[in-house]
C-alpha cells in the first residue's frame, strides 16, 4: 500500500502566473471556498468600475476598455497577496506590465464568454451573492451595508460577479474540452505511482506453449508459429482453453497452462505488456514469440497493488489582514489564541466561532476529512507536519493568517474505480495548464487589441 501524491486536485482554473491572477472565482475563502471573499470581490468590483475622472485608457479590447487605473488598483492587490503569502513581487515596471496583459486575456475572454456561452441568470447570481455573504459570516442585507459602507456600488459588485461567472464557465467548458486521456495514460500514471512505492499489479496468465528448438531452422520456424496462429485462430472461432492446452502446448498442461499468480515485475515485459490491455477472460489478440517459442497468453486473473491517500481532519481559525488589522497583529493574536487552548484557558472550538473569518467558523472550525490537494499548499504542508492533536504556529498564507489543530490522520484505501478517477483527475490538472495557455493565446489573437499609453502612477 502507498500514499497516493496528490491524486485529488484542486477544482481546476486558470493559473498562468497564478500570483498575479485575482480572480473573484478562487479557492475556498481561507482554504476551501468556490466563492470569493469578500475582500476579492470588492477588489474586482473597484477594478470594474468607471473611468474616474483623469484616468486613462491604457488598451481597448473588442468593445472594452482598460484603464490606468484599474492597472495600478490590480497591481496593489496582487502586491499585497504576494507580500501575504511571503512572495517578493517582481519589479514594479514588470507587475504592471503583467497585469495589463491579465486584465487584456480577461476582457478578451470575457468577450468570447458573452458571445458563446449562455446568460447567467438572476437566480444563479443571487446563489453566488449569498454565498459571498455566507463565506463572509454576513446576511446579503448585511453584505450591501459593509459594500455601501466601504464605497463599493452594490450593483456593480453584482455585475463584476456575473462577469466572473460567465469567465469560469467558458474556461471550465473550452479547455476540459481540448483535454484528452486515455485509458493507456491512466494505466501508466498508477503504473508510475506503483513502482515509485515499490508495488507490483500481479497477474495470472495461461498460455500455450509451442516450443521451438534453439537452432531451429527458417522452415521449422515457421511451421511452429503457423501452430501457435492456429491455436488462436481456434480460440477465437470459441474453442476451450484448457483444452487447447492439453492437446497442443509444450509447457505446463496442469490447471489449464495457468502460471499462478506473479507479480508483474517476476514475468517477462513481454507477457505484462501483452496482458495489460486485457480484461480477464480475454486472450491476447497476438502470438507473441521468445527465446522459448511462440506463446498465446489468456489473462485469468488480475490483482491490483493498493493505493491509498492521507486524509486528514482538521480546524483551523482564520484572519484577514486589511487596514484594521495588519499581518503582525494578526499573527499576534493567533499565537496567544494558542497560548489560551494550550494552558486550556479556552477551548480551539469556542475561538474559532468567535474569531474565525471563513465559513467555517459555526462549525468551529472544523475543515471535514479532506484529501491531497484539496488544500492550498502552505495549509497542506502545515498538515503533514503536525502529530494528531498538535496545534501549528500561525500560519500565513494567501488567503490570511491561520492557526491549524490536526484533529485525526488516516489512510483510505481506494478501489480500482477510485483509483482510475484520482489518475483521471492528476492526468486533467497536469494537462490543463498547456490547454489553458494554448486556449487563452487563441482568444487573445482573435480579440482586436490596441495599446495606448503604458501604465503606470
Amino acid at each position: 500500500m502507498t500514499d497516493l501524491p496528490t491524486a485529488l486536485p484542486r477544482p481546476l482554473r486558470p493559473r498562468r502566473r497564478l500570483a498575479l491572477r485575482a480572480s473573484c472565482c478562487a479557492l475556498l475563502l481561507g482554504v476551501l471556498a468556490p466563492w470569493p471573499s469578500l475582500a476579492q470581490a470588492q477588489a474586482g468590483a473597484a477594478a470594474n468600475s468607471p473611468r474616474r475622472a483623469g484616468d486613462h485608457i491604457v488598451a481597448v479590447v473588442n468593445r472594452e476598455l482598460v484603464t490606468n487605473g484599474e492597472v495600478l488598483q490590480r497591481a496593489a492587490q496582487v502586491e499585497r497577496e504576494m507580500q501575504r503569502a511571503g512572495v517578493t513581487p517582481p519589479p514594479r515596471e514588470r507587475l504592471l506590465q503583467e497585469t495589463l496583459d491579465l486584465l487584456i486575456d480577461d476582457r478578451a475572454q470575457l468577450s468570447h464568454a458573452r458571445e458563446t456561452v449562455s446568460r447567467i441568470e438572476d437566480v444563479e447570481l443571487d446563489r453566488a451573492v449569498a454565498a459571498v455573504a455566507a463565506q463572509n459570516q454576513l446576511s446579503v442585507p448585511q453584505l450591501r451595508e459593509r459594500l455601501r459602507a466601504e464605497g463599493y456600488d452594490y450593483l456593480r459588485f453584482r455585475d463584476n460577479l456575473r462577469d466572473q461567472m460567465l469567465l469560469d464557465r467558458v474556461r471550465e467548458r473550452d479547455v476540459q474540452a481540448r483535454i484528452r486521456i486515455t485509458d493507456s495514460d491512466i494505466e501508466n500514471w498508477l503504473a508510475a505511482q506503483r513502482a515509485k512505492a515499490g508495488l507490483s499489479t500481479e497477474f495470472d496468465i495461461a498460455q500455450v506453449l509451442v516450443a521451438l528448438p534453439e537452432n531451429a531452422g527458417a522452415a521449422e520456424t515457421a511451421e511452429r508459429r503457423l501452430r501457435a496462429v492456429q491455436v488462436l485462430q481456434r480460440l477465437k472461432a470459441g474453442e476451450d482453453f484448457a483444452t487447447l492446452v492439453r492437446e497442443v502446448s509444450d509447457g505446463s498442461k496442469e490447471n489449464g497452462g495457468a502460471l499462478g499468480l506473479r507479480r508483474s515485475d517476476r514475468l517477462p515485459d513481454l507477457f505484462v505488456e501483452a496482458v495489460t490491455p486485457l480484461r480477464p477472460g480475454e486472450v491476447a489478440p497476438q502470438v507473441l514469440r521468445s527465446g522459448a517459442g511462440f506463446h498465446v497468453l489468456k489473462l485469468l486473473q488480475r490483482k491490483e497493488a493498493n493505493l491509498s491517500v492521507v486524509q486528514h481532519r482538521a480546524r483551523h481559525i482564520l484572519l484577514r489582514p486589511g487596514p484594521r488589522l495588519t499581518q503582525d497583529a494578526a499573527i499576534a493574536r493567533l499565537a496567544d489564541f494558542k497560548r489560551q487552548i494550550e494552558a486550556r484557558r479556552a477551548r480551539f472550538e469556542d475561538l474559532a466561532r468567535q474569531h474565525s473569518e471563513d465559513g467555517s467558523a459555526s462549525n468551529g472550525g472544523e475543515l471535514g476529512w479532506a484529501g491531497p490537494g484539496q488544500f492550498v499548499p502552505e495549509f497542506e504542508q502545515a498538515l503533514l507536519a503536525l502529530p494528531a492533536g498538535a496545534i501549528s504556529e500561525p500560519l500565513v498564507s494567501r488567503f490570511g493568517v491561520h492557526l491549524i489543530q490536526l484533529l485525526e490522520r488516516r489512510n483510505v484505501d481506494l478501489g480500482i474505480r477510485e483509483q482510475r478517477e484520482a489518475a483521471r483527475n492528476a492526468l486533467r490538472e497536469a494537462k490543463y495548464e498547456e490547454a489553458y495557455q494554448e486556449w487563452a493565446r487563441e482568444v487573445r489573437a482573435r480579440a482586436y487589441v490596441e495599446l495606448r499609453d503604458p501604465p503606470g502612477p
